[in-house]
């Protein structure tokens, strides 16, 4: 037993940081080591705690580091008024060249709302949410209203956690910025004079520098893991049986609905992103709808995809390019890829079934859908057997069942009535729409159930 116990004692000697090998960031005095960017929102020192006061009419204001840091564990402890948002920067920029010297880069979401997302990730003035809770419920019941919250924040080469009062929030993969600045942000409130004066404060803020890998919390396998490195499996990815059905490159796997071959115009491959290019263009004109080689069954399938101004696109499952012979468009069940605020097609059909996210012109998704209007969204189908299920962004949409006398009824009262047996195949290509409009993708990845 006396064995056993001293075990323990050098595991926990191993494990445990001690107070040495901590940086503090702040002195529990001044703001020495800071410096304030871009908004105009005050910074003070009160009772050994950094505070920030929203101020009306400022941008978004960061009190930042005056040093850089790469690989770290980063602690702090929190506290927000009510109907503020906020957050801290980490490996964040702020560069001449970019947007004036916007500060930039990943963030610490603080989020008191009902929303629940403290702990996410955002990449400020950049991409947008790279990993909202939405898929991880856990994490959106660690924060504490009206009470001090500790965080964590693990950055080790390309892995990014955090943790909100020790409860596992976000797993990110990521490559696009290794080394910055960490900044205490104070949201920007616009106009809005009630929230003017109210706080958010800082304190015990500590950095570990060395030997991160020996101190990082143990995976867990249980927190869903975001792969933000674009056209990449990770591995966790790979063990869980994912795999790339475009490599960011090259045309491999793909060709055009009505060709043996990928389409000569219409679409290009420029820095890792497939772009589908708008016919108005004097330069090039549509290439038609692109389908995958090969034909798929039960599967889960996600996509990235960012929509221009007024666009249309889908992405389409159980696929026949010969369906509709003569037809620019082949015949599938189609996720909606659309921009409802700027697209006539919005307006069209049956109680919203043609915006995005819905089966198109069969099932409407709901109104209201975690569609963020800036950067990149994840569109995700599940197909196991005749059950189907769309997402966005972790949330899903909508789910039907195929083969019945439901389902036929439905299509009998779309516009693919004449297509006999619509949407009951076993198996069918995949499909990416070319309606004429300018829409992004990227990411293209499936796992075969």
């Amino acid at each position: 037993m006396k064995k056993l116990f001293t075990l323990i004692a050098l595991v926990l000697c191993v494990t445990s940081v001690s107070a040495q090998e901590w940086t503090s960031l702040f002195n529990g005095k001044n703001l020495k080591g800071w410096t304030q960017l871009n908004g105009t929102a005050k910074y003070k020192v009160v009772d050994k705690a950094i505070v920030g006061v929203s101020t009306a009419g400022s941008p978004n204001s960061f009190l930042c580091t005056n040093q850089n840091y790469g690989d770290f564990i980063l602690e702090f402890e929190v506290k927000i008024d009510e109907g503020l948002n906020s957050g801290v920067q980490f490996r964040s920029l702020s560069l001449k060249d970019y947007n004036n010297g916007r500060v930039h880069g990943y963030q610490f979401e603080l989020d008191p709302s009902a929303r629940a997302w403290t702990g996410g990730i955002y990449d400020e003035a950049r991409r947008g949410w790279l990993y909202p809770l939405t898929d991880n419920q856990p994490a959106q019941k660690a924060y504490r209203h009206n009470e001090w919250n500790k965080a964590r924040v693990e950055c080790i080469g390309t892995s990014i956690r955090t943790f909100v009062n020790g409860v596992p929030c976000a797993d990110v993969i990521d490559d696009m910025t290794l080394s910055g600045f960490i900044a205490l942000q104070v949201h920007s409130i616009g106009k809005n004079t009630e929230l003017e004066g109210k706080t958010i404060s800082w304190r015990n803020i500590r950095i570990l520098t060395k030997d991160v890998e020996k101190y990082a919390t143990p995976d867990n396998p249980a927190v869903p893991q975001v792969n933000a490195i674009a056209n990449s499996i990770s591995p966790r990815e790979a063990a869980d049986g994912w795999k790339l059905l475009w490599d960011g490159k090259t045309t491999n796997g793909w060709r055009g609905a009505k060709l043996d071959h990928f389409p000569e115009k219409g679409w290009t491959i420029e820095d890792g992103i497939l772009k589908v290019h708008s016919s108005k263009v004097a330069d090039t004109g549509n290439g038609g709808d692109i389908v995958t080689v090969r034909r798929y069954k039960d599967f889960i399938l996600k996509v990235d995809f960012q929509i221009t101004k007024g666009a249309n696109s889908g992405i389409k499952y159980f696929v026949d390019p010969e369906s509709a012979k003569g037809d620019l468009s082949s015949i599938g069940c189609e996720y909606q890829v659309l921009d409802d605020n700027n697209h006539p097609d919005a307006k069209l059909g049956v109680k919203g079934n043609r915006k995005l996210g819905s089966l198109y012109d069969l099932i409407p998704a709901p109104e209201v859908k975690p569609y963020y209007g800036n950067g990149f969204s994840t569109a995700m189908i599940v197909v196991k057997g005749n059950h189907v299920e769309h997402w966005l962004n972790g949330v899903k949409l909508l789910e039907y069942e195929r083969n019945n006398q439901m389902w036929d009824a439905l299509v009998a009262y779309s516009k693919f009535r004449n297509y006999t047996g619509f949407g009951n195949a076993a198996e069918g290509h995949l499909l990416l729409q070319d309606r004429g409009d300018e829409v992004w993708y990227k990411n293209i990845k499936i796992k075969e159930l």
